[in-house]
Parts: C-alpha cells; structure tokens; sequence
C-alpha cells in the first residue's frame, strides 16, 4: 500500500467541489508558476512504512534558500581562483563583492519574504546577501503552501521517529528558490569524536607514545610530529569551529596549562538562540573541547579561536556555515560533527568559502568505508575531507616515526572512506581528482572518492565536560589539527606578502600528483578500513588511498609549496651580451633556473640550483650566446 493513501491530510490543491469549475479554468496559471524543488525526500523515507502525520499545529523552524545569480560566470570565476596559469589566481572575493556580483537580487528577496508571511510564516531572519530566509510556521501551514504532508516515520537504527514530507515541495512562486532546510529530521548531527579507553589500551599494547597522560598525545607532540623544527605558531591568524553544543572554559584553561601551551584569545558567536552553556549530553560537550583543545595544540599562537554555537537542532548547522561565509574572520574552518550533506542550501556556501579564500576541513566520518546504511558520511566536493590514522613517534613526544590507516579493528569504527555513490548524493569526480591510477585503491574513476587527507585520530588526551579528562578518538581529532596546520601555512604566506591558500584541494592534489609529494607527504600505505559491509575495501597503499587520501604532512616543505600563492612570474632582460633572470620565490625555498633552445623539445639543461634568500631572485646567464634561448624556474622539494 502507497504510503500517500495511508496518511494525506493536504489533499495538493485543496480544491472544493463548488470551486471546481473555477479551478479547471485557473489551473494552466497556476501550472505555469509553480516550481517543484528537488533533493528533499529523504531516501530513508523510501525504506520504512509511515506511522502518522506531524501535528498540524507543530511549529517548524525551516530556512529558504535562494539560489546566486550569473552562475555560469560564478562558477567559471571560482575555477579561474584555483587555477595557476590565471589572472584571477587567488584573487578572491569578499563577502560583499560575492552579493553585489552574484547575491540575488533585492526584489526576489523582497518577493520570497512576502509570500512565506502572506501563507501564514513568521519570518525570523534575514541574510545581508539575500540567499537564506529563516522563517517559522506550523506545518499545517508547510504542507498547504509546499503541496506536501509531513508525515513521522519510525527510524530504522535509531530509537527515535523522524519527520519528513511525502513528496518534494512546490511553491506557486516566480522567484527561484534552491532549496528549504529544516523539512526533516532524518539525519541529527552527532559528534566525530569518541571518549573511551582505546583498544590498543584495553589489549594492554603501548600506544607509541605520546608526552600525556598514559602515552597519549596532546599540546607540543602534534606539531613534534607533523611540523618538527617549525617555528610558526599561527599568529595573526584565526581558527573558526562548527559547533552545536557549549564548553566549560575552565576545561579549555586546564588543558593548556597542563600541555604548556599559552591561552589562546577564545570568542563565541550565539547563534538561533544558543546560550552557550554546555549540553547534558557530555560526548557532545566533549566534542567541542576536543576541536579547540586540537586546534590550539597545532596553533598555539593564534590571534583568535572563534567557537561558532548552535542549538543541535532543525537546520542550524547551515546558519553556523553561512555566519562564517559572512564574517570571513577565519580562514580556516573545521567542522568534526556529521550531518545532512543533501541539504542544497549548503552547497553555495561552501563554493563563497572557495571563493573567499577559506579553508574548510571537515572529519571524514569514523565508521570505517562508506556502505549504503552508513551512519555517517561525506562526499561533498568543495570541502576537504580528512581521514584518521594511528600514529607512533620517536621516544616520547618524539617526532614522526610511522604511521597507519586508523582502525579499531571491531569492524565498526576506523577512518571514514569510500566512493560517493547515489546513497550520498553521488557527486561527480571533481577535475583535480582526475588523473590518478585507481587500479591498486578501489577507488573510482567517475565518482567523488573521499578522504583527501589524514591526521592522527588516535590516543588524543581532552579535559572536556567541567573537569573530566581522557582519552578520545576519531577523526574529529585530525580534522581541527588540520585547520591549525592550515594556520601555519597561512601565516608564513602573509609574512610574505601572500594570498590565503584558500581552498585546499586544487593544491594538494597537485602536489600528490607531481615532484614534490614524497618530501610533503608521509605516505600512509599500511593498515586499511574495512568492515563486514565493505567486501575488503579499502587498504592503504602507495600513492593516493580510500583511507588516509594523500597521508598527512611532513612540516616544513608542506607549507613553503602551500603558502606560494601566486604562481611564478619571470622577467628576462639583456645587456650588453647577458642575459639577467629575474623570478618572484619563497625565501627559503631551493629553485633551479633552467634553459632550453628547443620549447617544443624540452631538453632543459639547469643553468643554477640556489636557494632563495628574498624575493625577488636575480640571476644572471653568462653563458649566453646569440642562440635564442628559453628559460624557466622550477621549484624543488
């Protein structure tokens, strides 16, 4: 039996029979403004039977979307940021740049507000850029004005019902809308960190080994291990967290002054009505200690940590995006909390952080490889996804020794993987993942593969929770350590007069792909993260893996190749018979000046190996002769 014939109180229309003739008139009219909207049917909902309807008198807080202008030009001006052989390299935008340029326009806006509040909405909050409108309603007001019903459905893994509405809305409106978050509850967000004594601990095995408190790693090993020798410490730069719960301070305070870190400058932003006092639910309070404890561990010298907190409800999660797309105070962004990655109003944002400038990290889940039922995911193409590893160092609090793909091995929880297939949105391969043999990885040739890159997610020591303190893991640990590593790349890019990385993946990709990837990466080709689900995938090995992506950093050279953000420009100049180079670099950083006669051929013969001391570099080609001759500068690892 169709579950519309079980529970429908909207009956579409809402047509009386006195009005029928009436209607049969009006109905072409009303076919031709009315836009149906995609991607908000739960395919959860497919799966199980409906158990009833949502009161009518329920009030939903929900958010429409609007969609940017001149999408073409936008999308064609955010490759143009990312691709080094552009003018626009790096050139990015501000917030209000974007909304003048590709915010929709004031009367649509105007025209959205006016038709939520006429079919009986209470709007709640607007946007500066006119691309989200918060409003209030009751759901018999929902199901009137989208042509739905709210229907409650039992969850299939959860003891909980959800909402969800039966059909896809449709609104009798001219203006595009993209899409309206908050119209289920299928997925809740749940935290990517894990408070509990760790296998390797319960086996009675060392954890290999960090300086805290039973071997665990905190504050000085991260960087020991991932940036040894460095001494950026992210200043003049700002961390920015996606949070749905509340912190003690006093356990923020004891975990710097028990790591030997400094106190970090903290700043809270209170969004839909969060008050900032932390939640019962302790693994959730957890989970926010966790990411600043970690970010602040990689980037003890930040100017600023920004503590972004929602209520873990409705569409928040999205305010929280769109609050750190506006501000642009941070450019980098982490997020360790799993949640609703169909929801259309966040894809935008995530493509205005791109074109800002702004990093985004997110965890890559810990339920090991992906499998149509996984309870947490991520495939999104316009964030970066970082996977887990199990660390071992030299001594305690040593530096990098080995490492391997995170997994418990209890089937159930390891580092987040796997192909986007249609149960995850099925995001298409995205053009800087192309080009890499996936004949050894399991990975796919066609679809988005996910992690992009790995951290520790093992054996980290927190102080969450108004005094508790232990061991935690996920690859919430790694994701926060990567925004802080992030700082670190920023900061020596401004200290040189450059632009923000910005969006990490164009990047790192390249650098996996060329010369520089074994002095960048370490490269993670033991362990894997199957599950009884996952029919042997995914193993790590050489190169790119389903598990650890391109592995985790190496230090320094990782960030000089991240942090030249303008691509090499060359002068070459001639007097009296020689030939003088000039080339912008990265003080610090070893180049090769190189010539050819032949630009087709190639044949390049190095002219001088220097290492740069300014910029920009000066060099000279006495050997010159009236042959015409090809130069360039090459960087090396």
């Amino acid at each position: 039996m169709k579950k519309k014939a079980l529970f429908q109180r909207n009956q579409r229309l809402g047509i009386p029979l006195s009005g029928l003739l009436l209607t049969l008139l009006m109905l072409p009219a009303v076919a031709e403004q009315r836009q149906v909207l995609h991607g908000h049917v739960p395919r959860l909902a497919a799966q199980v039977q409906p158990i009833g309807l949502l009161p009518a008198t329920q009030k939903l807080s929900l958010a429409v979307g609007l969609p940017l202008r001149h999408q073409e030009e936008f999308e064609s001006l955010l490759r143009a940021i990312y691709d080094p052989g552009s003018p626009q390299y790096r050139h990015f935008l501000t917030p209000q740049e974007i909304a003048a340029r590709f915010g929709p326009a004031k009367e649509d806006y105007a025209a959205v507000m006016a038709f939520m509040q006429t079919n009986g909405f209470t709007v709640t909050g607007s946007q500066a850029d006119r691309t989200l409108l918060r409003v209030s309603g009751a759901v018999a007001d929902i199901e009137r004005t989208f042509h739905l019903n709210m229907l409650l459905y039992p969850h299939p893994s959860e003891l909980r019902t959800f909402y969800a509405p039966d059909v896809e809305p449709s609104l009798d409106l001219e203006v595009p809308v993209l899409g309206i978050s908050g119209l289920n509850n299928t997925i809740l967000p749940t935290p990517g960190g894990h408070s509990g004594t760790p296998l390797d601990q319960s086996a009675g095995v060392s954890p290999g080994a960090g300086s805290g408190p039973g071997g665990a790693f905190w504050g000085n090993d991260y960087r020991a291990a991932y940036a040894p020798g460095v001494t950026l410490t992210g200043a003049g730069q700002a961390i920015g967290l996606l949070e749905l719960d509340g912190y003690y301070t006093n356990d923020i305070a004891a975990y710097e002054r028990s790591a030997g870190l400094p106190n970090v400058p903290i700043r809270r932003v209170l969004l839909d009505g969060a008050s900032g006092t932390p939640d019962s639910e302790s693994d959730w309070v957890g989970e926010v200690s966790l990411d600043m404890e970690m970010a602040i561990s990689m980037a003890p010298g930040l100017s600023e940590l920004i503590v972004y907190e929602a209520p873990n409800c409705c569409y928040y999660w999205v305010d929280i995006l769109k609050q750190m797309q506006q501000d642009n105070a941070a450019k980098q962004l982490s997020c360790s909390w799993l949640f609703d990655y169909d929801d259309p109003n966040a894809e935008p944002i995530y493509k205005e952080f791109a074109m800002q400038g702004q990093s985004f990290l997110q965890c890559s889940g810990d339920y090991v490889a992906f499998y149509n039922g996984v309870s947490q995911w991520t495939a999104d193409t316009n964030v970066t996804l970082v996977g887990g590893t199990m660390l071992t160092v030299t001594g305690q609090g040593g530096p990098w020794a080995s490492e391997r793909a995170w997994n418990n091995g209890d089937g159930t929880h390891g580092s987040g993987g796997g192909i986007s297939s249609s149960y995850m949105g099925g995001f298409s391969i995205p053009s800087w993942q192309e080009g890499i043999s996936m004949a050894t990885n399991g990975g796919s040739t066609t679809e988005r593969n996910v992690p992009d890159v790995a951290m520790v997610a093992y054996d980290g020591w927190v102080i969450w929770n108004n005094g508790s303190a232990g061991w935690w893991w996920g690859t919430s640990i790694a994701a926060p350590l990567w925004a802080g590593f992030t700082a670190l790349v920023n900061q020596q890019a401004a200290a040189h007069g450059q632009l923000p990385v910005g969006f990490l993946n164009p990047a790192v990709y390249a650098i996996g792909k060329g010369p520089w990837y074994a002095s960048c990466f370490h490269d993670i080709t033991n362990g894997n993260n199957t599950n009884t689900h996952s029919s042997g995938l995914f193993e790590a090995v050489a190169g790119y893996d389903l598990c650890t992506g391109w592995g985790t950093p190496t230090g320094s050279n990782l960030i000089n190749v991240l942090s030249l953000a303008v691509p090499i420009t060359m002068e070459v100049s001639q007097t009296s018979g020689q030939v003088t180079v000039r080339w912008n670099a990265i003080p610090g950083q070893r180049y090769q000046l190189q010539y050819s006669t032949n630009l087709e051929g190639g044949n390049w013969q190095t002219l001088a190996s220097l290492t740069a001391t300014n910029s920009p570099v000066t060099q000279t080609d006495s050997s010159h002769t009236n042959a015409l001759r090809f130069y360039r500068a090459v960087l090396t690892p």
